[in-house]
C-alpha cells in the first residue's frame, strides 16, 4: 500500500508538469496517459456541454502548458480547442470557456497557433455576456497585434483583420460592435493602424444606430478620450503647493539644516511630478486620411437633420461637421442655416456654437452666405439691450469669423461695430477695438479715417482678395532686406580702409615677391599709430573743473612711494567663512530670481 502512495504523478498535474518542462522525453508515458485521460474527457464534455468539468479544465491547462515539449502528438490540440468553443461557446459554463480561452492565449504565446484564425474565433466570442472574457480578450487582441507588428509591419494579416473588423462593425450585436471599434481606435492611438484604411473602416460607425458606437466614432475623431480627461481632472484637484510656495514657506521659517533638507526633498518631488504631467495633444490627422470628406460631410449633415440622438451627441456631430469642412474646405451650404438656428444668448452651450460657425469658414465659401451668418450673430447678440458679456462674446464671434472670410463684412456692418470702442462696458470696448485691428491689417479702406490709425508700408498694400483670387509671387518676400545688409557691410569695410586683396593674372605662377617700403610709408605708419590716441575711451568728468578723486590720484603716484605703504602691504583678505556665506547668499538670490 505504501508504494502505492508513493507515485502521485498521475494526480499532481502541476509535479508533472515541472517535470516535463526540464526532461521531455523522460516523462512521456505519463504524458500519453494525461493524454488519453483528456481525451475521455472531452469525449464526456460533447455529451454534456453545458455541464462544468473542473478535470477537463485541469487537463486543457496543463496541455496548454507543455504543448512545446510534444508538438507531434498535441498537433490537433489547438485546432480542438478552437472547435469546442465556436461550436458551445453560448452554452459553456463561464470558467470552463475562460480557461479555454487563456489555453489558446498560452498557447499563441508559444506561437503554436496561427493568429488569424484565432483572433477571428476571439472576435466572435465577443458576443458572449461575460464582461471579463470580454475585458481579456480585448486585451489580448491589442498586445498579439502589437507584437505581430512590433519589428515590421505584416500588411498581409493587417488586411485581412482590418475587412474582418468591417464585418464586425455591422455586427447585430452592439456589444461586439463596440469593442471591435474600440480595439480599432487603439490600434491607431498606438501608431500599428494608423494608416487610411483603417480611418475609412471607423467612419462607418459614425452612421450606426446604437448611441455607443456612433459617440466613440465622433470622440475618435474630435481627438477625444475620455479616460485621459478624468485623469487629467484628477491630477489638476490634487495639486499640490507650487516652488514659490515652498521657498515662501521656508523663508519665513526657521532655518535650520533640517527644514533646508526637507525644502529641497519637496523641491524634487514637485520636479518629477512635473515631468509626469504631460501637456494635452491633440491630434486631427485621421481627419486628413478621409477618402471622400465631401461625402462623409454631407452624409454627417443628413443624419444631424433628421436625428433625434440627445444635444450632446448633436453637439458633437456639429462640431465633426464644421472640422471638416474648416480642414478641407468643403462646400456645405446647408450646414450654416441649420447653425444659425442656434444662434440666440439663450441657448445652450451657445459659445460652442459660435466656435462651430467659424471653424466651418474659409475664403472659398460665398461671402453672401457666411454674410448672413454675421449679421445674425449681429443682431441676436451685439445689441444694446443684452448684457456686456452676451455683447463681447457676439464681437469676438464676428471678428474670428471675418478673419477667417474677410468678404463677408459689409461697410455699414464694420462702422457700427466700430462705434462700440467707446462703449461703458470695457470688454466689449476691448472686444470692438480688437476688430478694428484686425481690419487695419486686412482692408484700412473699410474702416472711417479716424480708425485707420496712421499709414505704414503694409497697411498701404493691405487689400483683401476678391472671391476666388490668389496672388502667386515671383519673388521671396522678404529677400530684399538680405542685398542691403550686404551693401552695408561693404561699405563697412570700405571705411574701416580694408581692401580685399587679389593676385593679378600675371603673378600667378607661384613665386614669391618681396615688398620694399620707402621711408615716407614708415613715417605714415608712425604717425598711424600715435594717433591711435584719438579711438580710445576717455572718461569725461560732469564737472571739468572737479578735483581728482584718491583713487586716480594713487594711480599716478611712483611705484617706489607706493611700495611700502601701510594700506598696500596690510590689505584685508576675506577669510574662507566669508566666502562661503557671500557664496550661499549669491546662490540664493539667483535661485529667487529663477522661481519668479
Amino acid at each position: 500500500m505504501a508504494g502505492r502512495h508513493n507515485n502521485k504523478l498521475p494526480s499532481n498535474l502541476p509535479q508533472l508538469q515541472n517535470l516535463i518542462k526540464r526532461d521531455p522525453p523522460a516523462y512521456i508515458e505519463e504524458f500519453l496517459q494525461q493524454y488519453r485521460h483528456y481525451q475521455s474527457n472531452v469525449e464526456i464534455f460533447r455529451l454534456q456541454p453545458n455541464k462544468p468539468s473542473k478535470d477537463l479544465a485541469e487537463l486543457v491547462m496543463f496541455m496548454a502548458q507543455v504543448g512545446h515539449c510534444y508538438r507531434d502528438h498535441l498537433a490537433d490540440f489547438p485546432q480542438q480547442l478552437k472547435d469546442l468553443l465556436s461550436y458551445h461557446h453560448t452554452m459553456l459554463d463561464p470558467d470552463l470557456r475562460m480557461t479555454f480561452c487563456r489555453a489558446l492565449i498560452l498557447l499563441r504565446n508559444k506561437n503554436l497557433i496561427n493568429p488569424t484564425g484565432l483572433l477571428e474565433l476571439f472576435f466572435e466570442l465577443l458576443r458572449c455576456h461575460d464582461k471579463f472574457l470580454r475585458k481579456t480578450l480585448y486585451s489580448h487582441i491589442v498586445t498579439d497585434i502589437k507584437n505581430i507588428n512590433a519589428k515590421h509591419k505584416n500588411n498581409k494579416l493587417n488586411t485581412t483583420l482590418q475587412s474582418f473588423m468591417y464585418t464586425m462593425l455591422q455586427d447585430s450585436n452592439p456589444t461586439a460592435a463596440k469593442i471591435s471599434l474600440d480595439v480599432m481606435i487603439e490600434l491607431y492611438r498606438r501608431n500599428i493602424w494608423n494608416d487610411a484604411k483603417t480611418v475609412n473602416v471607423i467612419t462607418t460607425a459614425c452612421f450606426s444606430k446604437v448611441t455607443k458606437i456612433l459617440v466613440a466614432g465622433l470622440k475618435f475623431f474630435l481627438g477625444r478620450d475620455e479616460g485621459e480627461k478624468q485623469n487629467s481632472d484628477s491630477e489638476s484637484e490634487d495639486d499640490g503647493p507650487t516652488a514659490r510656495d515652498l521657498m515662501v514657506r521656508y523663508s519665513t521659517g526657521r532655518k535650520t539644516t533640517k527644514n533646508k533638507k526637507k525644502l529641497e526633498k519637496a523641491m524634487r518631488v514637485l520636479k518629477k511630478h512635473k515631468k509626469k504631467r504631460k501637456p494635452e495633444v491633440f491630434n486631427f490627422s485621421a481627419i486628413h486620411l478621409v477618402h471622400d470628406p465631401q461625402d462623409f460631410a454631407e452624409k454627417l449633415l443628413k443624419q444631424l437633420e433628421a436625428s433625434k440622438e440627445r444635444f450632446e451627441v448633436k453637439m458633437m456631430i456639429m462640431e465633426l461637421i464644421s472640422r471638416l469642412v474648416g480642414i478641407h474646405e468643403l462646400f456645405l451650404f446647408n450646414f450654416y442655416p441649420f447653425v444659425q438656428r442656434f444662434l440666440q444668448p439663450h441657448q445652450r452651450e451657445v459659445t460652442k456654437i459660435l466656435l462651430f460657425a467659424a471653424q466651418a469658414s474659409h475664403q472659398l465659401v460665398p461671402p453672401e452666405i457666411i454674410q448672413t451668418v454675421l449679421m445674425t450673430i449681429a443682431n441676436n447678440f451685439v445689441t444694446d439691450k443684452n448684457s456686456g458679456e452676451v455683447m463681447t462674446v457676439g464681437i469676438n464671434a464676428i471678428k474670428e469669423v471675418s478673419a477667417r472670410c474677410p468678404l463677408a463684412m459689409t461697410e455699414d456692418l464694420l462702422q457700427d461695430l466700430a462705434q462700440y470702442r467707446s462703449h461703458k462696458d470695457k470688454n466689449v470696448m476691448m472686444s470692438a477695438r480688437t476688430l478694428i485691428q484686425l481690419f487695419r491689417s486686412l482692408n484700412p479702406q473699410m474702416l472711417q479715417k479716424k480708425y485707420r490709425g496712421k499709414p505704414t508700408e503694409a497697411t498701404s498694400e493691405a487689400k483683401i482678395h476678391e472671391y476666388g483670387e490668389s496672388t502667386a509671387k515671383d519673388y521671396i518676400p522678404g529677400a530684399e532686406v538680405l542685398d542691403l545688409e550686404i551693401k552695408e557691410e561693404d561699405e563697412n569695410r570700405e571705411e574701416d580702409g580694408w581692401e580685399s586683396a587679389s593676385l593679378s593674372e600675371e603673378d600667378e605662377d607661384g613665386e614669391w615677391i618681396d615688398v620694399h617700403h620707402s621711408s615716407d610709408e614708415e613715417q605714415k605708419e608712425l604717425a598711424g599709430k600715435t594717433d591711435r590716441k584719438e579711438y580710445v575711451k576717455k572718461k569725461t568728468k560732469l564737472n571739468p573743473f572737479a578735483s581728482s578723486t584718491n583713487k586716480e590720484k594713487k594711480k599716478q603716484k611712483n611705484f617706489m612711494m607706493m611700495r611700502y605703504s601701510h594700506n598696500i602691504r596690510s590689505k584685508n583678505k576675506r577669510s574662507f567663512r566669508e566666502k562661503q556665506l557671500a557664496l550661499r547668499e549669491a546662490l540664493l538670490k539667483q535661485r529667487k530670481r529663477l522661481i519668479k
